[in-house]
């Protein structure tokens, strides 16, 4: 349970900071705060006045007198003087499968599991009454489904392993009851939507449509994902900032686990055309399925994603249309 602190920051003293600002799910974040009326510290290593994808993806919030960029390192010590806020909603990380396999996993130690740690540390020291922390299903691995929280965890991918060593050490701190820090964990399941990054499935089937350039399809296309539309998860990361639940790992997924195949019959709906593809190998590390048992995020959250699949490929369609000349595509989504 939370002290007064919390309390007060409930009732009134809405201000955040938010770690991986400039990224898909991190601007998002930074979007919904803002139109709540939250003051909030964006903190990247990517710059919106250097950086196209951060540009893009913070275009409304910068210039909102309510909103404040740090360009900044997490591990670095600059943190430590922007950290008088109720809540910080840690969503940096180093991301993708593929790319945490041999010497780039160096990379991945210092972004998942040394900033991390930095950070638990900073935000005891400075008092912050609430962390939450964007952790992953590939925590899961090949672990018996529907995955559960209190089950086991086999992570099949050096990044998948580096995502359950950052919400440990997190949860390890709070737990340690010293701290004034509680703590909770979202392990979320395949998040897609607007501003969705370029190496990701739905991404590459959209992208795919507007060049006509065939994507790669990993496997036979029978591979289930529980996707999750991502302001379902906005949601869920300002709930889980406001409940009482703290020392915990919440799943955070979509309404169905479907395969791969389905997904591209549901894109070729959308656009009203097939998605070109080129048949690959299976991808080492991916898991086969994932599927969460939402039961815990139900009851401690009030969680219940609202976006259907279809919904939410067309909304990252007209996004897609909206927003990119085909050329751009892959460089700056």
């Amino acid at each position: 349970m939370l002290g007064t602190d919390h309390q007060s920051y409930r009732e009134g003293g809405k201000k955040a900071l938010v770690t991986g600002a400039s990224g898909f799910i991190g601007s998002h974040l930074v979007d919904h705060l803002l139109s709540k009326g939250w003051r909030v510290i964006g903190v990247d290593r990517r710059s919106p006045t250097s950086d196209p994808i951060a540009r893009l993806n913070l275009m409304d919030a910068v210039g909102n007198p309510l909103f404040h960029f740090l360009h900044a390192d997490i591990a670095e010590p600059s943190l430590r003087g922007f950290l008088d806020v109720g809540v910080v909603f840690h969503l940096a990380a180093a991301t993708g499968v593929r790319s945490s396999w041999d010497a780039n996993f160096t990379g991945y130690m210092h972004d998942n599991i040394a900033a991390t740690h930095h950070l638990v540390q900073e935000c005891e020291r400075a008092g912050v009454p609430r962390l939450v922390l964007a952790s992953s299903s590939s925590v899961y691995g090949t672990a018996a489904l529907p995955s559960k929280e209190d089950g086991q965890v086999r992570p099949m991918s050096p990044y998948g392993v580096s995502k359950l060593a950052a919400e440990q050490l997190a949860l390890a701190y709070a737990a340690r009851g010293a701290g004034s820090t509680s703590t909770v964990a979202l392990r979320f399941f395949t998040v897609y939507g607007p501003r969705q990054r370029p190496d990701m499935a739905i991404h590459r089937m959209l992208n795919a449509v507007h060049t006509g350039k065939p994507m790669r399809l990993y496997g036979d296309g029978r591979q289930r994902r529980n996707f999750t539309f991502v302001d379902d998860v906005i949601e869920a990361i300002v709930q889980s900032a406001l409940t009482q639940q703290a020392g915990q790992a919440v799943n955070i997924a979509g309404p169905a686990s479907v395969t791969m195949r389905t997904v591209l019959d549901i894109v070729e709906e959308v656009t009203g055309k097939p998605v070109p593809i080129f048949a690959d190998t299976a991808r080492c590390g991916d898991p086969e399925a994932t599927e969460a048992d939402s039961s815990l995020a139900r009851e401690v959250l009030g969680y219940s994603p609202c976006i259907g699949l279809a919904d939410g490929i067309g909304r990252q369609w007209q996004w897609t249309l909206d927003t990119h000349k085909a050329p751009a595509i892959g460089s700056i989504a």
